[in-house]
């Protein structure tokens, strides 16, 4: 697989673009962002940037219920006590920077004998606005 560690127009319209979408995206989505505003990036680019982007932790992945692919950016992270928090409702995700994600994963070590990733942990649930009627 190709790297590219260039800054390229395309890289910069996508990085840009992926910010102002604040409860995720699909290709789809960020495809016609970018042409709404002018700003011509081939599929094939979009989707070997994104590979990149998400390979690097700065995108997260999901699927909805559908099975349809969706993108969320992700500020970087200086530690492995975070996890996601992803809402079965509006799709929204909540970073969570919290040490009881390394409780669970030592538990889950210890009794099941099992190792986590702990930097790509999402719980689906609902969030606050999509539970008020609990």
């Amino acid at each position: 697989m190709r790297t590219n560690q260039y800054n390229t127009k395309g890289k910069e319209l996508i990085n840009s673009a992926i910010k102002e979408f604040s409860n995720g995206f699909t290709i789809k989505e960020l495809k016609d962002y970018l042409n709404k505003n002018n700003q011509t990036v081939g599929q094939t680019t979009i989707y070997r940037i994104i590979e990149n982007l998400e390979n690097k932790n700065i995108i997260k992945k999901y699927y909805d219920e559908n099975n349809v692919a969706h993108y969320k950016y992700v500020k970087d992270c200086s530690s492995d006590n975070h996890f996601y928090l992803k809402c079965i409702k509006c799709s929204k995700i909540v970073h969570v920077d919290c040490n009881c994600i390394n409780e669970l994963s030592a538990h889950i070590h210890k009794q099941h004998k099992f190792l986590l990733d702990t930097k790509n942990i999402i719980l689906e649930g609902l969030c606050s606005n999509c539970n008020k009627f609990f």
